[in-house]
């Protein structure tokens, strides 16, 4: 049986306004989701978490307006705000806890600042340089290359050490027997170090064991970005200083277990130098290892600048005005196009590594 006229009018007026806002909502929604979102496909993690809580937001007024926008009465739409409001809590309680949990220890972090990006830091039995720090989780780039992500409540929560970039202190330590004098290895193991590029070389006798003497000899590195290599590289040269010396490194109980003669040195024979202008220049340790984190390090360091350099030129009085000098309007659009070509460099990178 067809309903009268007149319900269908009382049932399209009832519902007008809904519709209305439903309508209304979805296109702002939509218009909102194209200009934080949908225009930047490869937006990174970092810069795309606060456009989508800006999103929530958006859906969450939504919501309300429907709600308040519903055709019953005003002790039913106060129980659906009420229930809308029970569940939405209900699921910031449950669900958000870790993520409120993080941004906080990422605020903090922010705050205390005890890395940037580029550091070498040490967490536990990981070591590598800060290749990302986003809101919720702060990303290291091991000696083997590979990505590790720390939560923010991981970083805050367990100690962090941070190798400083005024420099940093590289050692190593090995065993010799009692029959060298330890003037001798001193000076061996300071021109060791001086010609590993360390500064302020010293030796310490760690230990005192049973069957031979350790030492550890370090010094200064100020250019820690090469702190892979040179560790490589004062071992070698420990090497080389001992055995032109003619000093084994090896303790006598070594010794005592082997069927060799006693006069035969435990050291190789002297190697034929190759020449440096017939073989290429192998890439460094750290330029394969750290290699995301050079470039954000880099990245980061030229943005600051640009900012700085934007906001130097803005405060001069020609760069507004009707007097305004062209050239200086034009640094300042490159300034600001070489800031977003970077950012956006950023974010291809973040999304194609993540």
């Amino acid at each position: 049986m067809p309903l009268p006229l007149a319900s269908v009018t009382d049932l399209l007026a009832a519902l007008g306004p809904l519709v209305a806002t439903a309508a209304i909502c979805g296109i702002v929604l939509r218009i909102a989701h194209w200009l934080l979102l949908g225009r930047f496909p490869n937006l990174g993690n970092e810069r795309r978490l606060p456009r989508q809580l800006i999103m929530v937001f958006l859906a969450l007024v939504a919501i309300a307006l429907l709600a308040l926008a519903l055709p019953v009465s005003d002790s039913s739409r106060n129980q659906v705000l009420g229930l809308i409001g029970l569940i939405i809590s209900g699921m910031f309680a449950f669900s958000s806890t870790t993520i409120l949990a993080n941004l906080t220890a990422g605020m903090m972090l922010r705050i205390t600042k005890p890395f940037r990006t580029g550091d070498f830091i040490r967490v536990e039995d990981h070591f590598g340089r800060v290749s990302e720090r986003g809101l919720l989780d702060t990303e290291v780039q091991t000696e083997h290359r590979d990505l590790i992500a720390f939560p923010h409540t991981f970083l805050i929560t367990h100690p962090v050490t941070t190798i400083r970039a005024s420099g940093t202190i590289v050692s190593t330590s090995l065993s010799l027997g009692y029959d060298v004098h330890h003037a001798t290895i001193d000076g061996l193991l300071k021109q060791a170090a001086s010609d590993a590029g360390l500064t302020d070389p010293f030796v310490q006798v760690s230990e005192l064991g049973d069957y031979a003497v350790t030492y550890r000899v370090a010094g200064l590195l100020t250019e820690v970005k090469s702190l892979l290599t040179t560790r490589s590289i004062l071992n070698r040269h420990v090497l080389d200083a001992l055995h032109g010396a003619g000093i084994e490194i090896a303790s006598p109980a070594i010794m005592n277990q082997r069927r060799i003669p006693e006069e035969q040195p435990i050291m190789p024979s002297a190697a034929t130098p190759v020449s440096s202008s017939t073989q290429p220049e192998p890439p460094t340790a750290e330029t394969l290892a750290f290699d995301k984190a050079e470039e954000a390090e880099a990245a980061e360091i030229r943005l600051a600048e640009i900012e700085a350099e934007i906001k130097r030129l803005e405060a001069d009085p020609r760069a507004t005005g009707k007097d305004a000098a062209p050239a200086l309007a034009a640094k300042i659009q490159r300034l600001q196009e070489e800031r977003e070509s970077l950012l956006r460099k950023h974010d291809d990178h973040e999304s194609t590594s993540s």
